[in-house]
Parts: C-alpha cells; structure tokens; sequence
C-alpha cells in the first residue's frame, strides 16, 4: 500500500467487498510497521483506533496533555506519549499522523508533519480506512446510535466474538467507550454531523432512524437523506443493510441500494411477523424494561427480556442481534446475551436519591428522544412526580425545533429549562431563540415549565421542591449532569 498526500487524504489498493466471518482472526493490516502519531491520543475514539494500530503491527506514538488511565494502558502496551504537543515524536520517518476534529491548524505537531509532508488524516478518515480492513459494522440513525453500537458489541463478545468497538459514549460494561479485539468483527458508531459517516467502508450498514437534526449542517430533511443515502452507497454489493422497516426516510435513504435489504420492526402480532425480515412483537414489561418474542422470516427464533428501560430499546435490540447475526452469531444465543446489557452512560443513569426521589441523568436533546425517554422512566420508576431539568443544546437546533420541542415534554409533571449550551452556533443564531421561548411554548401546550438561568438556581429549587417518591431526569447533550451530581451530593 502506498500512502498519498494530496489533500490530506489517504488512498488505498485494497478494500474487503467480501463479508468476513468474524469468528476468524483479523486479516493482516497494511499499517503493520508504518510509523503512526496520533495527536490527541487520549480520547476515546482516538485511544481505541491507536490500541488497534498498535495491535495489527504499527509502530503507534501520540500526544497528550491531559493524562489518564487510558494514555497509562495505552504506555503500558508500548505506546510512546509525549504530554506536550511540540513535535517529540514528529520527524521525516512517520508514515502517518492522526489528529481529532478539535485539533487546531496552529497545532505544532500538525505544523510540523505539514512541513515534513507527511500525511494527515482526521480521525474520522482513519476510522473508515481502519473499517475497510475488517467486518466493518456501521451504525447510523438520528437517535438509537451509541445505545445500538454498544448492545451489538456486548452482544458480540459475550457470544464469543473478540471485536473491536468504537462507541461515541462510555459503557461501563465494556470499560470505557473503545476496544481492540482479534476477531475481524469491527463495530463503529456513524455519526451523520458534518458528513463524518461519509467516510467509512462498512460491510454491515445499521439505520435505526431518519428525521430532521443538524439543521446547522444541512439544509432540510432532503438534504439528510441525500446524506444517508450516500452513506448506505459506501455498503457494497454484498454487503447488508439493517434498517427500520417502518420509517419513511430510511426507506427514501436506502432506495436503489445494491446491497442486501434486511428490514426490522416492533409489530403487535406474530400474523404480521413475516411482513419484515427481522421482527419483536413486544409481550410484556418485567421490573420497568420490555420483553418480547423475536421473529426471523416470520418464525419464532428467540425471547428477548432486556435489562433497560424503553420500548424503543426493543427495536434496537433486534436490530443489534441482527447485526451479530451478520458475524454468525446465532440469534437465540444473541437474545440470551442482550439481556444482561444495563446501558451507555447518561441514558437513563441513574445517579442516586435527593430527599426520597430517584435522580437519573440523560444525553436526549431531541424532540423524538426526549419523548422515549420520559415515557420509558414513567413505565421503569412509576413516580409521583418526573421532573424533567432540560438543557437545550444549540441555539440553531431549537430555533429549528421549537415546534416539536413544545410537545416533547408531556410525560413530565414539571419542565426546568436551563440556558441554551453554546456550542458551534453563530453570536447572530445565539440572539434567535431563548430558553424562554421554550418555556412559553410548553406551557402553551399545557403542560408546567420555568427557566432559571444558572445550574445553582436550578439545585437550589430542586432541594426546595423535590419530594419522596419523585424522580428527577437531567436532560441534555451538554453539562446539564453536572445538576443531578450536585444535587445528590
């Protein structure tokens, strides 16, 4: 393989078309002796990818200011780290250098291998390169991503599958949110946000949804699905998509694809089984979390009892065994593992108990997730009160969404809504919308909200307010957790 620099971009001679079983050890890596420097190496996708390199023979180096367990696990192989980010590792011998989306091109690193020639690629970039070489099994959608990503893998390896993950959260479960395993089976979250998924070279696509989101970075719901369609053209022909039967978008999405269609829903009886490939009808809840009776071309194959809140978390573990099943995993053994499956961090946590009320934290920042999520702590805890404490998350997102957000919150008693978290918008988007907009479109629709601006206030009124028997969800994709720790405390 030979590596090109024009544009910064990575050019290979040899892609896997071909599903591989992931029973079988990983197939040799053209990375094996190339010199590789991660800048940035301490985050979670950046960490696992530099552990897999390291494992399929490269000579893997990086940097990082902020030290952790995961840079002294990644010492402990052989990596060699530099705390500064001023070149150590930098010089005319590196095949390759590695940087995150946050990496600045003032970076001295980035200078230096710029000037040296050498090249860069985004983390992004390499995630698909590193895909290419195994079973990659990708996992996209508007909501559902990580919770998908990290059943598939768990499901995987107490089935037996030594994969690799990469997951856009922590699952305690499986030691953080990365993995290097020996088995070709490679599980990654794809994140649709600037086109990122647009990258990678899956074997296996998973669509668990289409709606409108990112609205900062595509222009409407056609632009989306213009999106998702060329990520399910990086699928080759004999390859598989696993995709929501009954979403419209996903439909539109995957129209026209060359590659094998498996079409998975939740349906209300067994008669309409055979109507999807992979099918649940849902037969009860057992302490607070779904089961159902899971259907393969029509016939009963498994039971699926899960050990998470949410109906919508049935779906995304038929998906998820569907996908294990891709790795010839069978679907009953794959059931019987999901089971014991308890969760990625900050969905539906719970953190602890403030004055008799369970206090539990939560990533959804979207109208549809929100929904789900309240409805799923109502069916597990049953409380007096849900007190809902909602960070909006971008301004452009719920200017956007401002519609859908007014009507998100009906299963809550009482709404708090922070300020927006600014993040990526512009200071002209930022003076749009204000979390009191929010605010007067929830209680228009009836339902009770207030804003109070600073996280303090927020415990302050939750310590005067908060009763026994209530429950009290943080929600939103930024520091919003920081609210239900203070409170606990």
């Amino acid at each position: 393989m030979r590596w090109s620099n024009s544009g910064n971009t990575l050019t290979t001679q040899t892609r896997m078309d071909s599903q591989t079983s992931s029973t079988l050890t990983r197939p040799a890596s053209r990375f094996a002796g190339k010199r590789v420097h991660f800048i940035g190496i301490g985050g979670s996708g950046m960490s696992g990818l530099a552990r897999m390199l390291h494992d399929s023979g490269a000579v893997v180096t990086g940097s990082e200011p902020k030290p952790s367990d995961v840079t002294f696990a990644l010492g402990v192989t052989g990596v060699k780290i530099s705390r500064d980010q001023m070149g150590q590792y930098v010089d005319k011998d590196v095949d390759l250098v590695v940087r995150t989306a946050a990496v600045p091109d003032t970076n001295p690193e980035y200078l230096i291998a710029k000037k040296l020639g050498i090249p860069i690629l985004k983390y992004a970039q390499l995630l698909g390169e590193v895909m290419a070489e195994r079973h990659g099994i990708a996992i996209a959608g508007t909501h559902g991503k990580s919770t998908t990503t990290a059943m598939t893998a768990y499901t995987l390896l107490q089935c037996d599958v030594d994969a690799s993950f990469v997951v856009g959260g922590t699952v305690p479960q499986l030691g953080g949110g990365s993995r290097s395993g020996a088995a070709a089976a490679f599980v990654a979250e794809a994140c649709e946000f600037d086109r990122s998924f647009h990258n990678l070279h899956p074997t296996v696509a998973v669509l668990t949804n289409v709606e409108v989101d990112h609205l900062d970075c595509y222009k409407d719901l056609d632009d989306i699905i213009g999106s998702f369609r060329k990520f399910v053209g990086l699928v080759p022909p004999r390859g598989t998509l696993i995709v929501n039967g009954r979403d419209a978008n996903v439909a539109r999405s995957v129209a026209g694809s060359a590659a094998k269609i498996e079409t998975v829903a939740l349906v209300d009886s067994p008669t309409r089984a055979p109507n999807f490939v992979w099918s649940t009808v849902p037969t009860g809840i057992v302490s607070g979390c779904h089961s159902g009776d899971l259907f393969y071309k029509g016939q009963k194959v498994a039971k699926i009892q899960l050990s998470v809140a949410g109906e919508h978390n049935l779906i995304n573990a038929t998906m998820a065994i569907a996908a294990c099943a891709t790795c010839g995993v069978d679907p009953k053994k794959a059931a019987d593992a999901i089971a014991g499956f308890s969760g990625v961090d900050r969905r539906m946590t719970r953190v602890g108990e403030y004055n008799g009320a369970v206090v539990i934290d939560d990533y959804g920042h979207h109208p549809t997730e929100i929904r789900a999520t309240l409805a799923a702590i109502r069916e597990r805890y049953q409380p007096k009160r849900l007190l809902c404490v909602f960070q909006p998350h971008q301004h452009s997102r719920t200017r956007f969404l401002l519609d859908e957000f007014a009507t998100a919150f009906t299963a809550a008693d009482e709404t708090v809504v922070a300020d927006i978290y600014f993040v990526r918008d512009s200071e002209a988007e930022r003076q749009r919308v204000s979390s009191n907009d929010l605010v007067d479109r929830v209680n228009k629709n009836g339902q009770k909200a207030i804003h109070l601006s600073t996280f303090q206030d927020i415990v302050d009124y939750l310590r005067k307010t908060v009763k026994p028997g209530d429950v009290v969800v943080t929600m939103g994709a930024g520091n919003v957790w920081e609210i239900g720790r203070d409170l606990v405390v």
